[in-house]
């Protein structure tokens, strides 16, 4: 798509909302942006993204605030899916390209789980898009992270979640 240069005069240009949202999340692949974020709790600065182990929450909705798809930015999956409930999300059962992706604890190879739920997006059946908390970057990877050798899925998809703001 070439870029059509905007005639003073013209009508406002309408954003493409569906695309625009696709292409941030595509684009922001690789990036370190989310790692980082302090707040003074009792007196001291603390990193509460721990250096971008704990950035899932961030990550989501600063693209869905930069959208006006929720009122405000999270650091937390909890109060990441209560302000997606109050701003016109609802849960679906098939998933489709951009719908958020709840996921549960993760499941380590020692057979313990983890102690976060995660968040992201659904791009297709192959691909979802996240932080990633050993790289700290946001990463491209499969929808239930893979399978362990026995065929359990790393990670279960808990719910998926759309916005009609979003419909093409």
């Amino acid at each position: 798509m070439a870029a059509v240069p905007v005639n003073e005069s013209s009508v406002k240009p309408k954003l493409n909302l569906f695309l625009s949202y696709i292409k941030t999340i595509e684009n922001s692949v690789g990036s370190n942006l989310f790692r980082n974020l302090y707040f003074e709790i009792e007196g001291s600065v603390v990193d509460v993204l721990n250096d971008g182990d704990l950035s899932c929450a961030t990550y989501v909705t600063t693209i869905l605030y930069i959208f006006g798809l929720i009122k405000e930015r999270h650091t937390t999956v909890i109060a990441t899916i209560d302000d997606i409930s109050r701003s016109g999300w609802f849960e679906i059962k098939d998933p489709r390209k951009g719908a958020l992706i709840l996921w549960g604890y993760k499941k380590k190879n020692d057979g313990t789980q983890g102690k976060h739920r995660h968040v992201g997006f659904f791009i297709d059946n192959e691909t979802a898009i996240s932080n990633d908390s050993s790289t700290r970057v946001i990463a491209k990877h499969h929808p239930t992270f893979g399978t362990f050798p026995n065929g359990e899925v790393r990670r279960d998809i808990l719910a998926y979640y759309w916005n009609d703001n979003l419909n093409v």
